[in-house]
């Protein structure tokens, strides 16, 4: 698994530890974490080609719009 995948999945097991834990809802909150920082992390790697694009960031936008991300 790649590093940064590792990386996200700890963050969202921590988050649900800290919020959730011993709870029912606790996988829940792991797999929405998970999502939104994945989502999240999707717009950091569009980055370099969105430096080119004339409106900058509308992609970006339109996923973290469409997932329901919210920064």
């Amino acid at each position: 698994m790649n590093e940064r995948i590792k990386d996200i999945a700890e963050q969202a097991e921590k988050y649900a530890d800290a919020n959730f834990k011993g709870e029912i809802f606790w996988t829940d909150a792991y797999e929405s974490k998970f999502a939104e920082l994945l989502i999240k992390e999707c717009g950091v790697a569009l980055a370099p080609m969105l430096r080119d694009m004339v409106s900058r960031g509308q992609a970006y936008d339109l996923i973290k719009k469409h997932f329901g991300v919210e920064e």
